[in-house]
């Protein structure tokens, strides 16, 4: 078999099954008594252990191998979820995660990971691990609770009513023959024979194990039934390769339910559980129902499902890149239409500019990814800081299903996580801060995204310390970045806003998480590359929002297209508010700046003849035609020769020798050939 060929296939599937294992794991935290969730987790490691191992990475192969023991520990009750068992589980995963990176970097997976692996062993075993007094005595607890009982309260009084009821009640130790080829139809032989005569309580290891052979020779059974010991045995032996079979009587003195009830006692008073051992097990059968109920319902959800295939963004780039030519073909089309006057081209052209309309919305629909992609990864790292921080964090991801185009998607997320880092560092407070505030404890940041008109919204907000216009503004001043006297006149926004800028940071000491100066000006800069802006509103002791506004796509945009001198500008649909006409006498001057008054606001005027240095010959005109365009809540009036009129056009980019040119984002092929250049809005506006 030529491996290569699939290995597209397993890096993608088993950074799946890693999220999968990272999302159930911070549920798992949340819920440690529902099995259902380890048997998710149990699930993809099991299919990524699978996997790995018909790759040839054994490295990947073992690891998940020995977080697997851990997760089928917690599943058979063995152990009780501990955070630190989630954390040491957590590194494990995050291993996974290097070793497939490194394999879809062209390495060879292989990463020392000898720490983890022993801390998984220790706790597979029960063992305490370094540094985490409280929950080794509690997963020694564990264990020795195992070693005690091998039986559940719910298996107790089971066994127990049926002895009550006449049943005997046999442990039976069964052993397979060394060289035996088939355990798996053995063992359902032996199960077979055991439900003609009882009923099976209990198996160690568990019947899947069994099923998938994870032991060696031997299993042990556990029965009630009104046979004889010795019919039995018989009856078993004559199943082919088993080679012992013994067979003793429960003893209940020994699997004390009092004993396991006293342990588990002890044990939930160790792991700060009030939950009685009990209602531990009522919850857990309950989760169990609801496992089965959950998957019955998934099952149903994938037979609705649409049917999807797997498409490589190469290859919809390529067809993104073929179909702007398109795009720019059909502008000359109609332009050549238009000056031709012929009735039937005009109709031709109409008609494929119809279909390739609706040919250009499927293609963009085909690039949009929910930004899920993106979002999925911020619980993870939003747990490991509230760690770090010794802070408590509650993460509320909303919108996650909101769509953006794929290259968006994936210039987004370092910024992202520069606002997230910011807030828990900076926004959010310690426990004990909010407690003296009359604060709940555990603060709470939302992540959350929407559409509105063209734009996708992500908002960050925090329930924190807010902002100190007051600090902000005395830094600001003391590093230069603005006077004494323009610092009175700022807004509350314009003040906020200064955190963006280069080298500015309020905190006082240096962490690994923040307060380099670095970062979010980084993320200003991006944001603004990507046509998009960024705002910030806070309040002192309340918290911060800082909201990001962003294009749903950036490859073909709506533009005015306007006439400065024989030179063709684009200026962006997303930005203009509305085009006007005005008279020499509605323009005023207010400190040596021309502005007009525009439905009552002061909007000063921009002439983009002069800011392009376009050549031009002195023409005395009486009337002025404008584009009012928008920054925020900014505005500003751009004066231009003509308007020509709304168009879609391909966006390219300038290429290396024209970068840093001021307020153009792009260039675009008009349908007579002509080159415009896109006009940046939003760096015009200050």
């Amino acid at each position: 078999m030529e491996l290569n060929q699939y290995l597209e296939v397993f890096i993608e599937e088993s950074k799946e099954h890693l999220q999968a294992c990272n999302e159930q794991l911070l549920e798992l935290e949340k819920n440690p008594q529902d099995l259902s969730i380890i048997n998710e987790i149990f699930r993809s490691a099991h299919t990524l252990k699978g996997m790995s191992a018909t790759m040839g990475y054994e490295d990947l192969a073992s690891l998940t191998h020995q977080m697997e023991n851990v997760l089928d520990a917690i599943r058979n009750n063995r152990l009780t979820t501990t955070p630190e068992i989630v954390d040491v589980i957590f590194m494990a995963v995050d291993h996974l995660e290097d070793m497939v990176q490194s394999i879809a970097s062209g390495g060879d997976g292989k990463k020392d990971v000898t720490e983890t692996v022993e801390k998984l062993k220790l706790i597979e075993k029960g063992e305490p691990l370094s540094g985490s007094a409280k929950n080794e005595v509690a997963a020694t607890a564990v264990l020795e609770a195992n070693q005690q009982s091998h039986y559940d309260e719910f298996e107790l009084t089971v066994l127990k009513q049926s002895k009550e009821q006449g049943f005997g009640v046999y442990e039976i130790a069964i052993a397979l023959r060394e060289d035996c080829l088939l355990k798996a139809a053995r063992v359902y032989m032996v199960f077979e024979v055991l439900e003609q005569i009882g009923e099976v309580i209990k198996a160690n290891p568990s019947v899947e194990q069994l099923e998938e052979e994870q032991f060696d020779d031997e299993f042990t059974v556990t029965i009630v039934s009104k046979e004889e010991p010795e019919d039995i045995k018989g009856k078993i032996m004559k199943v082919s390769e088993v080679v012992k079979t013994d067979l003793r009587s429960f003893d209940f003195a020994e699997e004390s339910n009092d004993t396991y009830g006293e342990v588990l006692a002890n044990l939930n008073t160790q792991v700060e559980s009030n939950t009685p051992a009990s209602e531990q097990q009522s919850q857990s059968i309950g989760t169990e129902v609801s496992s089965v109920n959950d998957k019955k319902g998934s099952v149903k959800q994938q037979s609705n499902s649409s049917k999807t295939i797997r498409v490589n963004i190469e290859r919809l780039d390529i067809l993104m890149n073929l179909f702007e030519e398109l795009v720019i073909d059909r502008g000359r089309l109609e332009q050549i239409s238009k000056d031709l006057e012929n009735s039937e081209l005009t109709e031709t052209v109409e008609r494929m500019s119809r279909i390739s309309g609706d040919l250009q919305n499927i293609i963009l629909n085909m690039r949009m990814v929910q930004v899920e992609t993106v979002f999925n990864r911020f619980p993870r790292m939003i747990r490991q800081l509230a760690r770090d921080l010794n802070k408590k964090i509650n993460l509320e991801v909303v919108g996650a299903e909101t769509e953006l185009d794929r290259t968006v998607i994936d210039e987004i997320g370092d910024p992202l996580v520069h606002l997230l880092r910011n807030s828990v560092d900076h926004g959010i407070e310690s426990p004990e801060v909010r407690k003296a505030k009359g604060k709940n404890e555990e603060g709470t940041v939302v992540l959350r995204a929407f559409h509105s008109g063209n734009h996708v919204f992500i908002e960050i907000e925090d329930d924190g310390a807010g902002i100190s216009r007051d600090k902000v503004l005395k830094k600001a001043i003391s590093k230069g970045i603005i006077t004494e006297q323009s610092a009175a006149g700022f807004t509350d926004k314009q003040a906020y806003e200064l955190i963006l800028s280069s080298g500015f940071s309020t905190a006082e000491k240096i962490s690994d998480i923040s307060g380099r100066g670095v970062g979010l000006d980084v993320v200003k800069n991006t944001i603004e590359s990507l046509g998009g802006s960024i705002s910030i509103d806070s309040k002192e002791n309340e918290g911060t929002i800082f909201s990001i506004q962003l294009p749903l796509t950036l490859s073909i945009i709506s533009v005015m297209l306007v006439e400065i001198q024989k030179e063709k500008f684009a200026i962006p649909l997303s930005s203009i508010i509305e085009t006007a006409i005005i008279k020499d006498t509605d323009i005023m001057n207010a400190h040596n700046q021309k502005v007009i008054d525009f439905r009552g606001k002061v909007v000063p005027l921009l002439y983009l003849k002069d800011i392009f240095e376009v050549p031009s010959e002195q023409v005395d005109d009486q009337f002025h035609s404008v584009i009012i365009v928008r920054k925020g809540d900014k505005m500003a009036g751009l004066i231009v020769d003509s308007f020509i009129g709304q168009q879609e056009v391909v966006l390219k980019s300038l290429g290396n020798y024209l970068t840093n040119v001021f307020a153009i984002s792009g260039a675009t092929i008009l349908g007579d050939g002509q080159v415009a250049l896109i006009v940046d809005c939003n760096a015009l506006i200050k």
